[in-house]
């Protein structure tokens, strides 16, 4: 599958779920926020959110600071 994330397009992504795709990028699902196609998606529909060819993505990481 084909995404374009965070303006980049990642090409031969196996994941099916938003789940699975952060877990393939190696990203902690607790401090980030996820765009798909412009849609803010809730955390607790990370693992039933399926992707699909040519879907965008915006993933946001929280840092903390002072």
């Amino acid at each position: 599958m084909r995404l374009k994330i965070n303006g980049e397009i990642k090409k031969n992504i196996l994941a099916a779920t938003l789940k699975e795709l952060l877990e393939e990028l190696g990203i902690t699902p607790g401090r980030v926020a996820v765009e798909v196609n412009m849609q803010v998606i809730k955390k607790t529909d990370y693992a039933s959110f399926r992707l699909y060819d040519g879907d965008v993505l915006e993933i946001v990481n929280f840092v903390g600071g002072g």
